[in-house]
C-alpha cells in the first residue's frame, strides 16, 4: 500500500485544500512509488504563513541557548535514524548509501554547530564619542523564513537553512523540492519531537511555481532561501525586489579542477572522479571541466576515462553500486541533449555519452559516466550547467591561461587546483573568481563551518553554513544606552568648543 504524505500546518497534518496529488517516484525504479503527496497551492501557503506568525510570537521569546539545546536534540535524532533516512533517501533521490548518509551527517554536524551558536549569537559592545553612554549592536530575529530547498541534498540543505532560522528565533515555511519530498516529513517530525513549537514550523508541498512563488510573494514571509537554479533565483530576485524582502540564493556551478604539471596525477584523477561522478554529477559543487596543464593532459585522461569506465552504476540501495541515476526522465533528456550538442560543436566522446540500460538499470534513468575531450572554453559544454556525469577535458599552456578559462564562465561557485608548488597554490587562490578554492582536493566536500556561495550568476552575496549564516536570518540592531541624564547630541556636542 502507497504511503500517502500530509503537510503539517498550525500543528496539524492535513491534505491540500483543492484535495490535488502527485507521486514520489523511485528513479532507479519507476515503478517503486515512494508515496503520494498534497500538491498544495496558494491557499495552503497562506495558512502556513498564518500559523507560523503565531509562532513566531512564541519562539522568539525561548531564549537563544534553550533553541540551541532543542536543536542539539534534533540533530541527535537525526543521528538516530540515520541508517532509516538514508535508505529512504536513495529511495527517492538516488544517490548511494555512502553519499545519502553523508548528507544526513551533514545535518547532524550543522545542528551541532547551531545549538552552539544559541550560547553565542554574538553582537557587539563599543564605545561612544559621548561621556556617561555606551553602544552596542545586537541580532534580532526577522519573523517568518520561507524556505525552498533542492532535492539532490533534501536533508543536509534544509538543515543549512532551517537551523540557521530557528537558532536566531524565526518561524518556518518550508516547501521541499517535489522530486523528493518524503525525507522533509522526517526531518519535520525531528523538529517537532526534539522541541520546536509546533507553528514555528510549517511544512507545505507543491510544486515551485504554485508553492514556491506564493512563499516570494506573501507579504508576510519576510526572508527567503532559495537553492536551486540561476534562472528561477534571478525571478525570485524580482519579486521580492519589489518588496524589499530579503533574499538568499545559492544556485548554480560550472565548476573546474586544474591541474598543473608537477601535480599528483594520481591524486587529481581520484579528485576528477570524485568531484564528476559522485551524485551522478547532480550537484552544483560538481567538477564539470578538469583544466588539464598540457604536458599531463595525455596521461591525466587516459587515466580518468579508464576509471569511468570501471564505475559501477546501479541502485544505489545496492552495497557496491559506485554511481546511481538521474533524477528523472526530464534531466536523462537534458543530458542526452548536451552530450549531442557537444559532439556538434566539435568535442570528441572519449567515454560514455549514452543511457545506461543493461539489467535492473532499464527501469531506471541511468546514464553512463561520460568525457569529453577537444573541448573549447566556450563551447556550451563549458559553459553550461549540465547537472549530470559529464566531464570537458581543456588543455592549457600555463597557470595565468588555466585561471582565466576557469574563471570564463557566468557561475563562481567552487574551484580545485592540483599542483605541489604553494606559490601557484596561492596565486591561484587570489585570482581565482569563487566562492569555494580547493588546493589538492576535488571541487565537492565543504564542511558545515565554513560558508558556502558563490560568485556572479552562483549567488547574491550571501553565503550559508558557519556564523556566516545568522546574517541572513537575523537583522541588526544599533542600542544606544545614555546614562549622563542630560541631552547629549552626537557629532554636534561631540565637537562643541568650550567657552
Amino acid at each position: 500500500m502507497k504511503e500517502v504524505y500530509k503537510n503539517f500546518i498550525g500543528g496539524k497534518w492535513v491534505e491540500a485544500k483543492s484535495k490535488k496529488i502527485f507521486e514520489n517516484r523511485n528513479p532507479a525504479d519507476w515503478g517503486d512509488v515512494i508515496g503520494i503527496f498534497p500538491a498544495s497551492g496558494h491557499d495552503d501557503l497562506a495558512k502556513a504563513v498564518e500559523a507560523a506568525k503565531k509562532g513566531f510570537e512564541i519562539w522568539r521569546r525561548v531564549p537563544p541557548p534553550k533553541r540551541g539545546l532543542i536543536i542539539q536534540k534534533a540533530g541527535e535524532i537525526l543521528l538516530e535514524r540515520k541508517e532509516e533516512i538514508a535508505k529512504l533517501m536513495t529511495r527517492e533521490m538516488g544517490k548511494i548509501l555512502d553519499e545519502t548518509r553523508g548528507d544526513i551527517q551533514e545535518a547532524v554536524d550543522t545542528a551541532l554547530y547551531m545549538a552552539g551558536e544559541g550560547r553565542r549569537l554574538f553582537g557587539v559592545t563599543t564605545t561612544s564619542e559621548l561621556p556617561n553612554k555606551t553602544c552596542m549592536a545586537i541580532r534580532t530575529p526577522i519573523g517568518v523564513a520561507g524556505i525552498i530547498s533542492p532535492w539532490n541534498f533534501p536533508i543536509a540543505i534544509p538543515a543549512w537553512k532551517i537551523f540557521p532560522a530557528l537558532i536566531c528565533g524565526n518561524a518556518v515555511v518550508f516547501k521541499p523540492a517535489s522530486d523528493a519530498p518524503a525525507v522533509a516529513t522526517i526531518f519535520v517530525e525531528t523538529l517537532l519531537e526534539a522541541g520546536v513549537p509546533e507553528s514555528a514550523i510549517n511544512l507545505v508541498y507543491g510544486s515551485g511555481s504554485e508553492v514556491g512563488m506564493s512563499i516570494a510573494k506573501h507579504p508576510d514571509v519576510k526572508v527567503v532561501s532559495f537553492t536551486g537554479s540561476s534562472e528561477t533565483g534571478k525571478y525570485l530576485a524580482e519579486i521580492c525586489g519589489k518588496a524589499l524582502k530579503r533574499l538568499s540564493l545559492e544556485m548554480g556551478g560550472k565548476n573546474a579542477q586544474i591541474v598543473m604539471d608537477d601535480a599528483d596525477v594520481d591524486l587529481a584523477v581520484d579528485g576528477a572522479v570524485w568531484g564528476g561522478f559522485g551524485t551522478t554529477g547532480q550537484r552544483c559543487t560538481a567538477t564539470s571541466r578538469v583544466i588539464l596543464h598540457k604536458k599531463i593532459h595525455d596521461e591525466f585522461l587516459d587515466r580518468l576515462v579508464e576509471r569511468a569506465k570501471k564505475i559501477r552504476i546501479g541502485n544505489g540501495l545496492k552495497p557496491d553500486t559506485q554511481m546511481g541515476p538521474l533524477i528523472n526522465e526530464v534531466q536523462l533528456k537534458k543530458v542526452e541533449r548536451y552530450v549531442e550538442i557537444g559532439i556538434k560543436e566539435g568535442a570528441k566522446l572519449a567515454c560514455g555519452g549514452k543511457r545506461y540500460i543493461k539489467g535492473e538499470c532499464s527501469k531506471g534513468f541511468f546514464f553512463e559516466p561520460t568525457i569529453f575531450t577537444d573541448v573549447k572554453p566556450n563551447y556550451r559544454i563549458a559553459q553550461e550547467e549540465i547537472f549530470g556525469p559529464v566531464v570537458s577535458a581543456i588543455k592549457i599552456a600555463n597557470l595565468d591561461e588555466a585561471i582565466a578559462v576557469l574563471n570564463g564562465t557566468q557561475y563562481g561557485l567552487s574551484s580545485s587546483i592540483y599542483t605541489k608548488d604553494v606559490g601557484k597554490a596561492f596565486y591561484a587562490i587570489k585570482e581565482i573568481n569563487a566562492g569555494i578554492t580547493y588546493v589538492n582536493a576535488p571541487t565537492i566536500g565543504a564542511e558545515t563551518h565554513l560558508p558556502f556561495g558563490g560568485t556572479k550568476n552562483t549567488g547574491n552575496g550571501h553565503r550559508e553554513s558557519g556564523f556566516w549564516v545568522l546574517d541572513t536570518y537575523s537583522e541588526w540592531k544599533a542600542v544606544y544606552i545614555d546614562y549622563s541624564g542630560t541631552l547629549q547630541r552626537a557629532q554636534i556636542d561631540t565637537y562643541k568648543k568650550e567657552g
